[in-house]
């Protein structure tokens, strides 16, 4: 009987003010089935647990290639913390050389520069901004705005749902946030979701129920994207916007906007830190980790 093949896959498990991520060198081919692995790794009982694993792989035209896969080894698109934590990924690991660095994600290059214990990352322009739509629930309606920021986002403001809603601190974000992102407004591949309270003139506080992990997380980066410019839109928040995320970092969203729902040289601002490095070893026949080193 022939011997299954294990491989060794070298690992550092990495915080993007709290969105963690597994992330691997990936130019060589090492993971084949990236949709099944991701679910196997990213399983915070049985695996390494995080929230999504990041391949960097070759690229053509930027310094390499980032390839997102949620914790439910769906294809995430485009994730702002992962992206930073994939370029100081880059850096530490000299596949960059330079502190600047482009890199290819769903077909668009992004820019990005480590300062000291932050990454500041330059993102897609927004697109498909619609506000004030009204989203019946249960008999209700949600006062509710919808946002593309590299990803789908619908965004609700307490302050216009407070009846509904109550406050971010008591909010079901779990409950409220898993029917929000299955809502058939959002039809068929679904949307992440943040909940946003106002602090002060530039600085907001966010929860977000993220589609793919499909639970909340501590942060996402194109959520806090989203929920800052529409803060913007709907309530004149100023740039850059602090916005405070459920593990207690902030990250600064900065933007210009050009009027008519067109926001330019959009970027996104914060910790990226490596948690711990390791290896596993792993059977792709059965898609299993053997034992973990």
């Amino acid at each position: 009987m022939e011997k299954e093949k294990i491989e060794q896959i070298d690992f550092l498990k990495m915080s993007g003010a709290g969105n963690d991520f597994v992330v691997i060198d990936n130019r060589r081919g090492t993971v084949t089935e990236p949709v099944a692995f991701a679910r196997v790794v990213c399983d915070r009982r049985r695996g390494v647990g995080a929230d999504g694993l990041l391949l960097l792989e070759n690229s053509n035209r930027s310094d390499f290639q980032m390839k997102y896969y949620n914790a439910d080894g769906s294809y995430g698109g485009m994730c702002g913390n992962g992206g930073r934590c994939i370029s100081r990924f880059a850096y530490l690991k000299e596949i960059v050389a330079s502190e600047q660095m482009k890199f290819d994600a769903l077909d668009h290059v992004y820019r990005a520069q480590i300062l000291k214990d932050d990454v500041k990352l330059t993102m897609k322009n927004p697109s498909d901004i619609r506000s004030n739509e009204m989203l019946p629930m249960d008999g209700l309606n949600l006062i509710s705005h919808y946002i593309d920021t590299g990803s789908p986002h619908c965004v609700i403001f307490l302050d216009q749902n407070k009846d509904i809603l109550g406050t971010l601190r008591d909010l079901d974000v779990y409950g409220i946030g898993k029917t929000i992102r299955y809502h058939k407004s959002f039809s068929p591949n679904g949307t992440n979701v943040n909940f946003v309270e106002g602090v002060d003139s530039n600085t907001i506080r966010i929860r977000t129920y993220e589609r793919g992990v499909e639970a909340e997380t501590l942060a996402c980066g194109t959520g806090s994207v989203a929920s800052a410019i529409l803060a913007n839109q709907i309530g004149g928040v100023r740039a850059p916007v602090v916005v405070q995320t459920q593990s207690g970092e902030s990250l600064q969203v900065d933007f210009q906007n050009r009027g008519m729902s067109v926001y330019e040289e959009v970027s996104l601002l914060g910790s990226a830190h490596v948690t711990f490095a390791g290896a596993i070893r792993y059977n792709p026949s059965s898609h299993t980790i053997v034992d973990q080193a």
